[in-house]
């Protein structure tokens, strides 16, 4: 996790990370076009849910997302809350908006095989839920160095 570069981000999703908020949870949005996404932790799992709270942009300049960033998602400026996204290919093309506060250590396969599966298109082509159902059983923080 980016601790340094983007506190509130890293604090906020261990928080919920640690009370078990994206337990059983689902991904919601696959995007196999331009952007090259996997969105998930929005507990409803409609792309509408939310912890209740909203926190600030953060490590945002010059920022860019190579495979295997983890970032938050938002509905704007400042409006991040748990929804994340996982870059499972390079995604030179997303504006830099996104918080980026991770990096994925392993498991880089299984993010390029829920996409190749590909997804239902319903937010137009390429772009919608993702035909390999992911859910995650529970989520802990493991911080390198």
């Amino acid at each position: 996790m980016l601790v340094a570069k983007a506190p509130c981000t890293t604090y906020s999703f261990r928080f919920l990370a640690q009370r078990g908020y994206f337990n059983g949870t689902h991904c919601h949005r696959l995007t196999v076009r331009v952007i090259y996404v996997l969105q998930c932790g929005d507990p409803t799992g409609t792309g509408s849910g939310a912890p209740g709270y909203r926190f600030n942009d953060e490590n945002l300049a010059g920022e860019t997302y190579p495979a295997g960033t983890v970032a938050m998602a938002n509905a704007g400026p400042d409006t991040n809350g748990s929804q994340f996204f996982f870059c499972w290919k390079n995604s030179s093309r997303i504006p830099p908006n996104y918080t980026p506060f991770g990096t994925v250590i392993g498991g880089m396969k299984v993010l390029e095989k829920i996409a190749a599966a590909g997804d239902d298109s319903q937010n137009g082509p390429g772009d919608g839920y993702p035909h390999a159902y992911t859910q995650f059983n529970r989520v802990e923080i493991v911080f390198t160095r």
